[in-house]
């Protein structure tokens, strides 16, 4: 199914929901990788752009797209640079759940 895909992208204001450490905003790298016993699951983490620490994205795995991992990546990413929805006024963050 492939290796690893890694994307540099700029978060919306209500950012990317995270397992460990909550919205994270700003410059970030995503990274899709097919599970080891996925059978067809990306693991989905998300970094600080330049820093060491990946942090899951809330709803990862996600099922891939047969064998294509390439537009599976390039889904997750349109997913998490589309505006949250707003609620009171504020842009929440997004995640995976539902995919």
């Amino acid at each position: 199914m492939g290796e690893e895909l890694r994307t540099t992208f700029v978060s919306t204001v209500g950012g990317v929901m995270t397992e460990e450490a909550g919205a994270v905003t700003g410059d970030l790298e995503l990274l899709t990788r097919p599970m080891e016993a996925g059978g067809g699951a990306l693991s989905v983490l998300l970094r600080y752009a330049g820093a060491e620490e990946w942090y899951t994205v809330s709803g990862s795995p996600v099922a891939a797209s047969g064998e294509h991992h390439r537009a599976s990546h390039e889904a997750v990413l349109a997913q998490l640079t589309a505006p949250g929805p707003v609620e009171d006024g504020n842009e929440l963050p997004v995640d995976l759940w539902g995919r």
